[in-house]
């Protein structure tokens, strides 16, 4: 893990960015505050998926279900 000062993290910015895609970067303050940047992956999944129940229901299953259930 790799430790920045303040103006380290201005000067180097781009090199801070490109090692936060490989480890959790600090950037730590005369204040003694310390902040951790790291990437935030993003996910284009549905918003039906939810982490820790696993089904083999697709999207469309679930959205028949609805659907019947809304005509009853």
């Amino acid at each position: 893990m790799k430790v920045y000062t303040y103006p380290q993290a201005k000067e180097h910015l781009e090199e801070l960015l490109d090692l936060a895609r490989r480890e959790e970067v600090l950037i730590h303050l005369t204040e003694g505050e310390t902040y951790s940047v790291t990437l935030k992956k993003n996910r284009n999944k549905s918003p039906l998926d939810v982490r820790g129940i696993r089904t083999k229901a697709t999207t469309t299953d679930i959205l028949e279900a609805i659907r019947e259930s809304r005509e009853r």
